[in-house]
This record gives structure tokens, sequence and C-alpha cells, in this order.
């Protein structure tokens, strides 16, 4: 019968421990929940009356409440980049994070981008430094334009198309040089 009784108080004893570890984790955890959120977003961002960005997302969470503070578009964005003489990049993909203090945007998922003179760039995972205007990826992508299609992994480029850095290229190109 003694056996029954410490067992049965032993077990208490494991279980309330359990219920009170989990109320002390519960303390030192803080939500991670975003100070804003927006559905059908249209934002048009604009420098001395000129249109440079059409941001598009059906789906908008603001984390500027976070140490590092971030965007995140969840179920995916359309942007349209302008330049100075309204010549448009149009930009998509499945999801980006935008993030405040180093202006960099991160495009995931079927990225894709084209611009108005016909080239085109499809990969899984694209960075864009809005501050330089410069996109950049590590990971494999397709580039089309009038010359022809290559396929390759590594590349960087202005938003214009006018500058491309590639690192190993499959394909053919008709080259200037």
């Amino acid at each position: 019968m003694k056996v029954y009784i410490v067992t049965a108080i032993a077990v208490t004893l494991f279980f309330g421990c359990e219920s009170n570890f989990k109320e002390v984790q519960k303390i030192n955890y803080s939500e991670f929940t975003p100070g804003g959120d927006a559905d059908n977003v249209n934002l048009k961002y604009t420098d001395s009356g000129l249109i440079k960005v059409i941001l598009l997302s059906s789906k908008m969470l603001d984390y500027s409440n976070v140490e590092f503070p971030f965007t995140e578009f969840p179920k995916g964005i359309h942007l349209t980049l302008y330049d100075a003489k309204a010549k448009k990049t149009r930009i998509t993909a499945k999801y980006a994070v935008s993030y405040g203090l180093t202006n960099i945007i991160d495009l995931q998922g079927k990225v894709k981008i084209a611009s108005e003179a016909g080239q085109m760039l499809e990969t899984e995972q694209l960075y864009y430094d809005q501050k330089n205007e410069w996109f950049f990826t590590e990971k494999k992508f397709k580039f089309t334009d009038l010359k022809g299609t290559s396929n390759g992994q590594g590349i960087d480029f202005s938003k214009d198309f006018k500058v491309i850095n590639s690192q190993r290229i499959t394909g053919e190109l008709e080259s200037e040089e």
C-alpha cells in the first residue's frame, strides 16, 4: 500500500513540476506578432511628384515593432519599378520580405522580373538592394532577351538590365564585343 501512495505522490509532483515549468517558459516567451496587418495593399511611392514604385499585395504584415524591423508579404508581391524616363520593370514573387534597416527585399518562389525592353529573368530567390537599385542571387536562373536564352547559377544586375554579371552560365547569347 505504501508503494502505491509513494508512486501516486511522485507522479503528482512530476506532473505538478511539468505544469510549473511550462508556466515559467511562458513568462520568458514574447509574442512575435505584427504591429500592422493589411489586406489588398496598393502602395505608390513617389519622389518629386514622380511615381517610382507601385507595390501590390493581397497581404502585408508589418513587423516594425521588433528589434530588426521588416515587412512580410506572405501571399506574394507585384512590384513595378519606374526609372527616370518612366520605363517599367515588373517583378512578381510568391513571397517577399523587405528589411527596413538594410533596404534589402528578399523575393522568393517563382520570382519573375521583366523589363520593357523584353529582358526577363526567372529564379526561385532574388534579392533587391533598393538603395543601389541592384538585383542579385546565387540560385539557378533563366535569362531571356532578344538575343536568346541562357541558364546559369548566380547573377547580379542593375534594375534596367544594362549591367549584368553572371557566374556559371549555359546557353547561347550574342555578344556586342
